[in-house]
């Protein structure tokens, strides 16, 4: 049902209270040195089922071989980006300590910044060459340390539904860090909200598709390119969507990826 102006308004106003008050329990906790991960797990959990209960979201998840974010090792989870509500889907449908790889502008924003960067969220900043390299250095530190990075291979979300040229940034520091990759195939977000709209429909049945993982340390930088071409295949079949024909080249931040593991390698 599509959502009138009231009620966009009203849902769009108990999101922001919401992410206000894991916000400044962050901070403060953090402040007084009583903050765990742990709580930051709880806590975006907590948030993410509250934006999808306002946005009376019907969600499926299908995860047909059990699949779970295992521990001791790095892993990413890739899926198809359509909607902002992507992100509290798959925060909800897998338990562990998940984390986005985003924009370093939303670091910015008052009290979310603050809260997003004391939570181990973490930035990347693709205007800014030398930041850049050690905003994928401390990305590979925070997997190494358990953090689980969730990454929109497309780079950004999609205004019709479909599927996008996927960047080659993500898997080179799956790569380089041998992480195990989670495909996601998300169907239905799209029409909840739209990118680049504030047109809200209510009660849409949402279907989250959990993949068989994939190991990066099956390939090497020289078979990049298969590695990409398993992970889309994968994604676009969770998802349901048309693959489309031939999809052109597109920077990315992939040379980036490489002199930062170099950078780092040498500094050890």
């Amino acid at each position: 049902m599509r959502a009138g102006k009231p009620t966009v308004l009203y849902v769009l106003a108990r999101t922001v209270i919401d992410t206000l008050r894991i916000t400044l329990a962050t901070i403060v906790d953090v402040r007084l040195g009583r903050f765990r991960r742990e709580q930051g797990d709880a806590r975006l959990r907590w948030w993410s089922g509250r934006l999808l209960d306002h946005a009376r979201i019907q969600r499926t998840v299908h995860n047909p071989d059990g699949v779970s974010i295992p521990s001791g090792r790095p892993v990413m989870l890739m899926c198809n980006h359509g909607s902002l509500y992507d992100i509290p889907l798959t925060f909800v449908s897998l338990k562990g300590s998940i984390r986005m790889l985003t924009k370093r502008e939303l670091f910015s924003v008052p009290l979310w910044g603050r809260g997003m960067r004391v939570a181990e969220f973490i930035a990347i900043d693709r205007s800014d060459h030398e930041r850049a390299l050690r905003d994928l250095d401390r990305a590979r530190e925070k997997m190494t340390s358990g953090i689980c990075l969730w990454v929109a291979p497309e780079g950004t979300r999609s205004k019709d539904g479909s599927i996008g040229v996927f960047k080659k940034g993500g898997f080179m520091l799956a790569l380089q860090t041998g992480a195990l990759i989670i495909p996601i195939g998300i169907r239905g977000a799209h029409q909840v909200l739209p990118a680049g709209t504030f047109s809200l429909e209510q009660g849409r049945e949402v279907q989250v598709h959990i993949g068989t993982p994939i190991d990066a340390r099956d390939y090497t930088v020289d078979t990049r390119e298969e590695l990409i071409t398993a992970v889309r295949a994968a994604i676009v079949a969770l998802a349901d969507i048309a693959e489309p024909p031939d999809p052109p080249d597109s920077p990315d931040l992939a040379d980036l990826s490489a002199q930062a593991a170099k950078a780092s390698a040498t500094a050890r």
